[in-house]
């Protein structure tokens, strides 16, 4: 765990974005583009101006502007600021944007570059557009939480990752960064619509293609990657630990044969005889049981058996890979994950930490050319 140093901004640097309040994909998408050194302006509540933000990790990096969206000088001063922008990103509910004269038909009206990504949990359209969900309920009806967990037991729920991160937010980021590059070339913005069902589907693009060629069951736990092969999965440890087994390739699985001392073993002769995994999944399990999480680390360190020990959130940022790459730092006693990926040429350092509510309302209004009587109206008094 680190303190990263500061270094020169990011390759968004020079690229504004507003994002338009929200909770979860959409700050996820924020933060993304902050890191890479966009300078996000976020669009906060009036009533929260003067507060620390909730959200100290997702909220780094960006200015805070408090504003009334519902009030039509607020949004008025929203569209001035959007003139200047490069992007906007929101996550309201189909049709809300657009009530509050914020829709982009007017916002391209006025701006014809700007990108206008939304971001939304069933999309723009269909007959779930207007329902309420969760990302549990996203994944569902993608089709991507029916694919986990063991055969015998209901699907666990894998955090918000599926849906809000991986198919909310980092989609939305994606879509983005694509349509900025498409209004550099064209001169013309456009909508973007990232729906979490989408998002989530497009990660299971191998699983459908391994289906397609019969390599894959659509049945829970009978898959090489869903916990059915006793060579790709978790085992427990005698000190209540556990250590992740990926030994997939045959170098790597006689590697963890060797290590496990089951080379002579006829049960692990055939690494892909199916009918065998439960007897050899239940002998793989005493196995591992018999000895603590830190003495099984120490038996695989270099043996390139991709047997790997499984880390909590905190002890994770300990790790001497992630120590190494300062893969986690800390802030003002924050720990959270440092901008990923890498841009060697123009790093982006660093992040700001998440902004006191409203602090930037008056700087970023002046930005935009709003004169003093209609800053002073506008700025929340904190």
């Amino acid at each position: 765990m680190t303190t990263a140093p500061p270094v020169p901004a990011g390759p968004l640097s020079g690229i504004r974005v507003v994002e338009l309040g929200g909770i979860g994909p959409g700050p996820f998408a924020g933060m993304l583009l902050a890191d890479q050194g966009a300078d996000v302006i976020r669009i906060d509540r009036p009533a929260e101006a003067g507060s620390v933000s909730r959200h100290p990790v997702l909220h780094r990096g960006r200015r805070s502007v408090a504003l009334d969206l519902k009030d039509p000088a607020g949004a008025e001063a929203v569209l001035a600021i959007l003139d200047t922008a490069d992007a906007v990103i929101e996550g309201f509910r189909p049709g809300v944007a657009e009530r509050l004269g914020l829709g982009p038909d007017v916002c391209l009206s006025r701006n014809p570059r700007l990108v206008y990504g939304r971001m939304t949990g069933w999309g723009q359209d269909g007959p779930l557009a207007q329902a309420p969900g969760h990302d549990i309920n996203y994944i569902a009806v993608a089709g991507a939480l029916g694919a986990l967990g063991a055969a015998d037991e209901n699907p666990p729920v894998p955090l918000n990752l599926f849906g809000d991160m991986g198919g909310g937010g980092m989609l939305l980021a994606l879509g983005v960064t694509t349509a900025l590059l498409g209004a550099r070339a064209t001169g013309k913005g456009q909508v973007v619509d990232a729906a979490m069902t989408d998002g989530t589907a497009i990660q299971l693009a191998l699983i459908h293609g391994l289906m397609a060629v019969g390599r894959w069951t659509d049945k829970r736990a009978s898959n090489l990657f869903d916990g059915a092969a006793p060579f790709y999965r978790t085992y427990r440890t005698a000190d209540g630990g556990h250590m992740a087994v990926g030994s997939v390739e045959p170098q790597f699985y006689a590697a963890l044969l060797d290590v496990l001392g089951l080379r002579e073993d006829p049960l692990f002769a055939r690494q892909l005889d199916q009918a065998a995994w439960p007897a050899m999944g239940e002998r793989l399990a005493e196995i591992f049981a018999g000895r603590t999480r830190e003495q099984w680390t120490e038996a695989f360190d270099g043996t390139q058996a991709c047997v790997t020990p499984v880390y909590g959130l905190t002890e994770a940022a300990s790790h001497p890979h992630n120590v190494a790459r300062g893969t986690y730092y800390t802030d003002d006693g924050v720990l959270q994950p440092a901008p990923a990926p890498r841009f060697l040429g123009t790093p982006a350092g660093t992040p700001r930490r998440a902004p006191v509510v409203g602090t930037h309302t008056r700087d970023v209004l002046a930005e935009a050319g709003l004169d003093a009587a209609a800053v002073d109206a506008l700025a929340p008094q904190t």
